[in-house]
């Protein structure tokens, strides 16, 4: 089945509406999507509603998904989960505390903008840029920097306060990458490692995470070579792990125009496979 299985949308990082996704995703002939918004799984009721309403007729198969951010030694490990049961609740104090941690975050650095660089946003100004009840983050720090004439790009507001070296960045106090495992594959998820390429300790760090229920590496993604695809597939034939992939779609690319949703190759037995682990931890 023709997949694209991790999709942002405006309740996170994204551009589009869930909708917006739902209609493009069928405009260029994929047959199953995941939304994995960060720290939150709202667009997915949205999407799943529009699809009824709009396109009664299409096969369009929505996947519950989430992309978890933790932190590990300083390192940003990104954990996807697929299928998991969202009522339940070590998965929804998970959400609460996630979403709990980007404000605090967005609020401390408001403040030492403020006093530091003489920089005033208000706190609605960041919220406003996702959808109600979304998460906040980076980006949208980085775009009301810009947007109150603190820096004249958005890439400037990154490079000059959006880093860990910044004095007025602040670290996110998120879970970490083994909490978010284990939740997600307690709630009968499929808890996967997002783009470990931009990860030096990948290796050792998936082989740490199976203790705690990992079960699939996204080896498919936009930043990956065919070198490092291959790499992280063998590493997953290697452990016993399935592999994923996607987009990891944002924004269409605006340097030529292209809507970049499913563009990612991803092979068709990659749904397949994912389908089939569901299977196994419901069974297990």
């Amino acid at each position: 089945m023709k997949s694209d299985l991790h999709i942002h949308t405006f309740y996170s990082d994204g551009v589009f509406s869930p909708e917006k996704i739902v209609d493009t995703a069928i405009d260029v002939g994929l047959q199953a999507i995941a939304l994995t918004d960060h720290d939150n799984i709202l667009s997915y009721q949205a999407a799943k509603d529009y699809l009824k309403k709009e396109h009664k007729e299409n096969k369009l198969e929505i996947i519950q998904g989430i992309e978890v951010n933790t932190l590990y030694k300083n390192y940003e490990v990104h954990i996807l989960g697929y299928f998991m049961d969202v009522t339940n609740s070590d998965f929804q104090e998970l959400l609460k505390v996630q979403q709990q941690a980007r404000v605090k975050q967005t609020k401390e650095i408001l403040g030492l903008l403020a006093k530091k660089e003489g920089i005033r946003i208000k706190f609605e100004d960041i919220k406003k840029q996702v959808a109600e009840g979304g998460s906040i983050g980076r980006p949208h720090i980085a775009k009301a920097i810009t947007n109150a004439g603190g820096t004249t790009s958005v890439i400037e507001a990154y490079s000059k306060y959006i880093h860990d070296d910044s004095p007025v960045y602040v670290q996110r106090k998120t879970v970490s990458p083994q909490d978010a495992v284990e939740i997600i594959y307690d709630a009968g998820g499929v808890p996967v490692i997002a783009h470990p390429h931009d990860l030096d300790i990948a290796e050792s760090l998936i082989k740490e995470l199976m203790q705690y229920g990992l079960r699939g590496i996204e080896a498919y993604h936009r930043k990956h070579t065919p070198a490092c695809v291959e790499y992280f597939s063998s590493m997953a034939e290697e452990l016993g792990l399935i592999v994923t992939g996607g987009s990891d779609f944002h924004a269409p690319n605006i340097m030529n125009g292209q809507i970049i949703l499913g563009k990612n190759f991803v092979p068709e037995w990659v749904y397949d496979k994912l389908v089939e682990e569901k299977k196994r931890i419901d069974m297990a």
